[in-house]
């Protein structure tokens, strides 16, 4: 198995300099174990933010289309992850379609961060506690690349769609309203 090439990106940001964050999470111990290629790009969160992942965008430079936010779900009461476009909408009726199910709602934050090992606004699709079953929007086929959640607050990864499907087991889904 090959190791992934990591290039690790120092953004100017403004407010307090990022100087001990650990860029090494569950999720890029993942991306490291499938042996794709990712790209760090660390951050400063806001949690006060209205959209915090339109915030992420912003605050690295990229357009809200390349940014995805993950979101935990509960389909026919199971838990699934759901990875879209942060400045898009979810339709919980596409979502439940996409998994096999009648009906879908967001799961409740602290059952998301047991479910994940996350905690909300760091959680990743990729080194879940336990893997949920995971859908991308299909949207992000068309993007060269896609940048998410490094599984922790202020920690981002881009990567190509390809490979986020690949490391996170995911399937390409219509899931936006």
């Amino acid at each position: 198995m090959s190791r992934a090439s990591i290039t690790v990106v120092h953004l100017a940001v403004s407010g307090p300099i990022l100087r001990h964050m650990s860029k090494s999470t569950p999720a890029t111990a993942a991306l490291d174990e499938a042996g794709v290629a990712y790209t760090v790009i660390p951050y400063e969160y806001d949690s006060s933010a209205d959209q915090v992942g339109n915030h992420a965008a912003q605050a690295i430079g990229e357009p809200p289309e390349r940014v995805f936010k993950t979101l935990m779900v509960e389909v026919d009461g199971r838990g699934a992850c759901v990875v879209v476009p942060v400045a898009r909408s979810i339709s919980m009726k596409k979502v439940a379609a996409a998994f096999g199910g009648k009906s879908a709602q967001m799961m409740k934050p602290p059952t998301a961060e047991r479910a994940t090992g996350f905690k909300v606004g760091g959680i990743s699709p990729f080194g879940q506690k336990k893997q949920a079953p995971t859908a991308i929007a299909q949207e992000a086929q068309d993007e060269p690349y896609m940048v998410i959640n490094g599984g922790k607050r202020g920690l981002l990864v881009r990567l190509s769609p390809e490979d986020a499907m690949q490391a996170s087991g995911a399937f390409p889904a219509d899931l936006l309203s």
